[in-house]
């Protein structure tokens, strides 16, 4: 592939110089105090910056790593729909299901802890393929787990660089020398530090996708750099493995991965087939898709070929030989998915669903699957998600072959939801569920306060409506509510007459719409008024739900009030005479 495309760097010692010379220009542009070694490692002076600040040797240990390049030609669209496999015969474009899942996980995980580093998935994916073929083409387990360890050469220092046990063969099973460790090859001493448990099992394995992918995410994003940024994603890249041909190597598949990828089956990614150390693999027959590469150096020539016993013909080939098969995995057994009895999945907007989703993995006989993973998503225009706020989950098989999804949260967009199960790394019969998000609702409605509301005519009640909504005994919030001055309990048309409401303009209005309830489920009323008419009133407020409460209302005047006084006479109107009675004065006699 390097002679088809004419872009594969010369080994040597050119090649050395120029990575010492590009890692100490970078490395001057550094923090104070940082200085390169003579192989071009960066070190620093002060002793005591943390691991993080002083690794000298890389992620790797500058361990081998595969140096085939991308195509030439575009990255390849999506599979088709029907099998779920690249139909074009260009395949590098593809990246195993639950490999390309630890990378989109990563960079989530790294946007929401390390914003400022702006870490892209794709990145991953290219240093993914240089070191290790994406994980073999994608031989992980349900977990993410390597169905076998992948290992670097010892670093003892013959062709690579000499790093003596720092784990007692804790992580590569060597307690003379390290070794690069999984898919992502981190020596032991790198992975002490760097580890990360990226797939929430308790545990740091640097032979698990999602830990070491999620590893390699902080690693690269140590020293603050924004990797938007040309200088520190070289930074960090070199730092991963200090060779200018590295660099350049996952540079190209960095933007082969940006112009496009898609996820293909576990277990069926391309395999790389050229190192840096000069080995060779052997691709797997097409009977034995994702056969572990060989990694053993390539057999030079004997000086004097010998004649194959028994041979009548000098130039005949030797019998060609199969490489071994490796065992099926679960997810390679699943035939189809079934429903594991999920209820009706209904609930109101804002509101848990209580029942959730669950799927059963089987094999054509209709036997269980354990320990396979599948993939949840919600699909189509919605705002519920599961619990967490994601779209997407993902669950692995228990015992029974029965995934469980986490449980649906409805958002605020009534209406059907889809659901859809699905094998991640296969294209098998999948599950699809149908969920329903109802509109928020009440089913009771209560006043608040006891006070009577009275008025007199023209003049406004002192005191405002306020109820209170609730749905089996909890708070009913952002419920709808109706408000109408009604002509009595048995015509609830609107009253013309009487009380009413003011509109922004300042006019009466009888009925309020779109009214809703608070956080607390509480609905206050606007200020009523009325009009001259004197009597007594009822007020309907209506709740989605079917709630409902009849409050009255009364306008009259005030008890107790004077008549009217009595009026002067019109003028010119003489007052009535007096009577006339006879009088004396007591110091009067009659005349005798």
């Amino acid at each position: 592939m390097a002679a088809q495309f004419g872009r594969r760097l010369r080994k040597g010692v050119t090649t050395t110089a120029v990575a010492a010379a590009a890692v100490a220009a970078l490395a001057a542009s550094q923090a104070p105090g940082a200085t390169t070694d003579g192989q071009g490692g960066q070190t620093t002076s002060d002793a005591t910056s943390s691991p993080e600040e002083a690794a000298d040797a890389g992620a790797t240990g500058n361990s081998p790593y595969y140096t085939d390049l991308p195509p030439l030609n575009s990255p390849n669209p999506a599979p088709s729909a029907s099998t779920g496999t690249d139909t074009s015969g260009v395949t590098e474009a593809g990246i195993p299901a639950t490999v390309l899942d630890a990378y989109k996980r990563a960079e989530a995980t790294l946007r929401e802890k390390k914003p400022g580093c702006n870490l892209p998935w794709q990145l991953l994916a290219a240093i993914g393929k240089v070191e290790s073929g994406q994980a073999r083409g994608g031989r992980v387990d349900a977990d993410g787990t390597t169905l076998s360890p992948i290992l670097g050469p010892q670093l003892d220092g013959n062709g690579f660089a000499l790093i003596k046990d720092t784990d007692d063969g804790a992580y590569d099973g060597n307690s003379s020398y390290d070794q690069a460790v999984g898919p992502m090859q981190f020596i032991p001493s790198t992975w002490e530090w760097a580890g990360r448990d990226g797939n929430g099992d308790g545990r740091e394995d640097p032979n698990n996708i999602y830990d070491a992918a999620l590893a390699a995410g902080h690693y690269l994003c140590r020293n603050g750099w924004d990797l938007s940024d040309q200088r520190d994603l070289d930074r960090a890249i070199l730092s991963y493995n200090q060779s200018t041909e590295y660099l350049n190597t996952v540079m190209s598949w960095l933007e082969y991965y940006r112009r496009g990828t898609h996820e293909i089956p576990d277990g069926t990614g391309t395999l790389p087939r050229d190192r840096s150390d000069s080995t060779v693999t052997v691709r797997p027959s097409p009977t034995a898709p994702g056969t572990p590469p060989s990694t053993s150096p390539s057999p030079k020539p004997s000086p004097k070929p010998e004649k194959p016993a028994g041979s009548g013909n000098p130039g005949t080939p030797p019998p060609a030989t199969t490489p071994p098969t490796t065992p099926p995995t679960p997810t390679d057994t699943v035939d189809h998915l079934e429903d594991a009895g999920t209820a009706r999945l209904t609930a109101m907007a804002g509101d848990a669903f209580t029942e959730r989703m669950s799927a059963r993995a089987e094999t054509d006989a209709g036997k269980a699957v354990a320990k396979v993973r599948i993939r949840f998503t919600i699909v189509g225009d919605t705002d519920t998600t599961f619990t967490g706020g994601e779209s997407v989950a993902t669950v692995v098989t228990n015992g029974s072959g029965v995934a469980v999804a986490p449980a649906l949260r409805a958002g605020e967009k009534t209406g059907p939801v889809t659901v859809r199960a699905a094998v991640v790394g296969r294209t098998v019969k999948g599950v699809t569920y149908q969920a329903t998000v109802t509109e928020r609702a009440a089913d009771t409605l209560v006043r608040t306060g006891t006070k009577e509301l009275t008025c007199t005519p023209g003049g406004e009640f002192a005191d405002a409506v306020e109820l209170k909504a609730t749905y089996k005994g909890a708070v009913a919030d952002k419920v709808a509510a109706t408000a109408t001055l009604v002509k009595s309990a048995g015509d609830e048309t609107e009253n013309g007459k009487g009380p009413y409401f003011k509109d922004a303009d300042g006019k009466a209005v009888r009925t309020l719409s779109g009214l809703t309830t608070d956080a607390d489920g509480l609905l206050k009323l606007p200020r009523l008024y009325a009009d001259d008419t004197e009597g007594t009133f009822l007020l309907l407020v209506t709740t989605a739900g079917g709630a409902t409460v009849t409050v009255e209302l009364t306008v009259a005047a005030p008890a107790g009030t004077e008549p009217p006084a009595e009026t002067e006479p019109p003028a010119g109107t003489e007052p009535p005479a007096p009577s006339e009675s006879p009088s004396t004065s007591p110091s009067e006699s009659p005349a005798t």
